[in-house]
C-alpha cells in the first residue's frame, strides 16, 4: 500500500514552517480533519518560551498520519505552507530529540 522503501508504522508527523502566530489548538484543528490527533506539540525555546515554528502531531493510528502527510503537506496556515513529514516513530515523549551539541559529537 505504502510507496517501496516509505517507513510504515509512525502515527507521529514532523510538522514544519508553522506560523509564529499559530496555537497549538489551531493546529490541532487543522489535523483533526484528517484523523483523531492524540496531541499536537509545539516544540519551544527553552529559555525564551516561544515558539520555534516546528512541532509533532500524534495520531491515533498510522492511516491519520499518513494522511495528514498526503493531506496537509504544503497546507497554508496564516500566509505559510506547512511542511508535514514522518516523524520519529519511538517519539521519546520527554524531549525533542538530540541537541545540536549532541549531535556534533
Amino acid at each position: 500500500s505504502g510507496a517501496p522503501g516509505e517507513e510504515i508504522g509512525s502515527n507521529v508527523v514532523f510538522v514544519g514552517n508553522i506560523p509564529y502566530t499559530a496555537s497549538e489548538e489551531q493546529l490541532q484543528e487543522v489535523f483533526e480533519t484528517v484523523g483523531v490527533v492524540i496531541s499536537f506539540r509545539l516544540v519551544r525555546d527553552t529559555e525564551t518560551g516561544n515558539a520555534k515554528g516546528f512541532g509533532f502531531c500524534e495520531f491515533r493510528d498510522v492511516d491519520s498520519a499518513n494522511a495528514a502527510i498526503r493531506t496537509l503537506n504544503n497546507y497554508e496556515m496564516n500566509g505559510r505552507l506547512l511542511r508535514v513529514d514522518l516523524g520519529a516513530s519511538n517519539l521519546d515523549k520527554r524531549s525533542a530529540g538530540p541537541s545540536l551539541a549532541q549531535l556534533a559529537e
